[in-house]
């Protein structure tokens, strides 16, 4: 999917080379089905999606956490993780491998009908929690979400806290900020992770008596409804043009498709999340794309020798980098 012919293309700018590391995540995106529909979202979900993980694939996923005692974090995306099938039965048997097992979280699902035990839940599987919260203004946040987002993540955010959540050590809370989209051609890189934590700190505790512990900076890749919303504004490829400009060859080893696979609902295998919406399967040496089923046959995760990408990796690379963990510097 390359946006521009005036850019040099990211495979180019890092000479072809950017080899895949010994896997220790599985990202798996359970589906689209969501609570809520962002107008950010690179995954598109909403209320109206269906699409979910088959019992299938899901069974695949247990057998592979139980397998590779390699894998030290299991990562749960979605739309909605929680809505979607094989949720719980991902945490159980994950949790009693004992893997790190993260829930990214819009927080607003708490108060949907049948998912109000979800704080107690999180708490008693020690689920690690990254929640979005791309502003600590309640303006940006609606803006961005929807009305009344920013007052329910208040709420969920403070009974996480009361179950421990950002005080137990076991019990850890991050939050997630992705910038405002643009409409015109002023384009910023996200503000310095460590500073802008500062201030959200600052903010929710003077306001809301709210503690957590991580903030992560997520800069907005154009893939899916970020790319429908700078279309609209003609500005894809001049914030593409942005980000290339701002490209830190610094970033690289530390990229998050170094380490990890991206797996979808059906049980294909990509690099990343973002090659996953854009259909970029992950392949082997010899260029077959790859499933769950190639993993237990092969009996290994690591059979990606060379990671692929497309031009919008300019975005986990430029200034500080970006990744599911937030700023790679």
């Amino acid at each position: 999917m390359s946006f521009s012919d005036s850019i040099l293309s990211f495979s180019e700018r890092v000479k072809h080379n950017l080899p895949k590391e010994k896997i220790d995540i599985l990202q798996i995106n359970l589906g689209r089905k969501c609570n809520i529909s962002c107008t950010h979202c690179h995954v598109e979900a909403s209320p109206k999606r269906t699409e979910e993980l088959s019992e299938i694939a899901c069974q695949k996923i247990l057998k592979i956490i139980e397998l590779f005692p390699q894998i030290k974090t299991v990562d749960l995306t979605g739309g909605a993780p929680e809505m979607n099938y094989g949720f719980a039965e991902i945490v159980r048997v994950a949790r009693k491998f004992n893997k790190e097992v993260i829930v990214r979280t819009n927080l607003t699902i708490f108060f949907e009908n049948n998912y109000e035990y979800l704080p107690e839940y999180f708490a008693d599987n020690q689920l690690r929690v990254v929640a979005s919260l791309p502003c600590y203004l309640e303006n940006n946040v609606d803006k961005q979400r929807g009305n009344g987002v920013y007052n329910k993540s208040v709420l969920a955010l403070q009974k996480l806290n009361q179950l421990g959540y950002g005080y137990d050590p076991n019990l850890i809370l991050d939050l997630v900020y992705n910038p405002v989209l643009p409409q015109e051609k002023k384009f910023n890189l996200t503000p310095r992770q460590d500073n802008l934590e500062e201030n959200y700190k600052k903010y929710l505790k003077d306001n809301f008596q709210i503690k957590f512990n991580n903030l992560f900076t997520i800069t907005n890749l154009p893939i899916g409804r970020t790319k429908f919303y700078l279309d609209k504004f003609n500005l894809t490829q001049d914030y593409l043009r942005f980000l290339e400009a701002n490209f830190n060859s610094a970033t690289l080893p530390f990229l998050m498709c170094r380490n990890q696979l991206s797996i979808d609902y059906l049980g294909n295998i990509y690099d990343c999340d973002f090659n996953q919406m854009s259909g970029l399967n992950a392949v082997n040496h010899q260029g077959k794309k790859l499933t769950l089923d190639d993993i237990l046959d092969s009996n290994s995760l690591d059979l990606i020798s060379q990671i692929r990408t497309e031009d919008y990796c300019y975005g986990c690379t430029a200034g500080s980098g970006s990744s599911c963990g937030g700023a790679l510097l």
